[in-house]
């Protein structure tokens, strides 16, 4: 686990040459509109300790979008290091962990629709999450999670991410994915369905 600290004083030198470092998010390092539209306030000490409180959570949350360890890490740092260089316009300190948890989203979004775009994707096995959710579920149910969440469909997957681990609103989903508050519900709840028989499955 990175240093909040150090990448604290990491962000400013990265935010002023305008290209943070990161080998496996390159492309999370390359838009601004990547990043919420924070709007001042959180101190740095505040936002290092939210950080390092939420770095698993955080993790974890990037882990159901992407599929590998190192990205997952990149992308959550790259997160704290926007939110740091926006951290004047974050007006309610308390939504400091809204802001890094959207930006985690974003960012996994945009590795994964460039990956799509532009790669060959290979089967992978799935990476070790333990330590990404570790005393969220036991091992056993937190990779039937994983797997299941996976298998649902690209739409159903992204709506139940930003509802119930990102913690959005059905109107800020549909805000986050150009889709309609009508399509957020269809496939909120097409996926909890097929999530449930999932899981279902795979603990018989």
């Amino acid at each position: 686990m990175p240093s909040p600290r150090e990448d604290a004083e990491q962000a400013g030198g990265a935010a002023a040459a305008g290209a943070p470092t990161g080998d496996g998010a390159e492309g999370a390092a390359g838009s601004a509109a990547d990043a919420p539209q924070v709007v001042a306030g959180t101190t740095v000490d505040h936002l290092t300790e939210t950080y390092q409180a939420h770095y698993r959570s955080l993790l974890g949350l990037a882990a159901l979008l992407l599929d590998d360890t190192a990205s997952c890490e990149d992308v959550v740092q790259e997160a704290f290091i926007r939110v740091h260089s926006a951290r004047n316009r974050v007006r309610d300190r308390d939504k400091t962990l809204a802001y890094l948890r959207q930006t985690v989203v974003n960012l996994s979004r945009s590795a994964l629709r460039r990956r799509i775009l532009g790669l060959k994707l290979l089967s992978k096995p799935m990476p070790d999450m333990a330590s990404a959710e570790e005393g969220a579920y036991d091992q056993l149910e937190r990779d039937d999670l994983i797997k299941a969440m996976r298998g649902l469909q690209r739409r159903q997957r992204e709506v139940l991410v930003l509802r119930y681990f990102a913690d959005m609103t059905e109107a800020q989903v549909a805000e986050t994915l150009g889709i309609s508050l009508g399509s957020v519900k269809a496939y909120g709840s097409r996926g909890i369905a097929a999530l449930r028989v999932a899981m279902e499955a795979a603990q018989s």
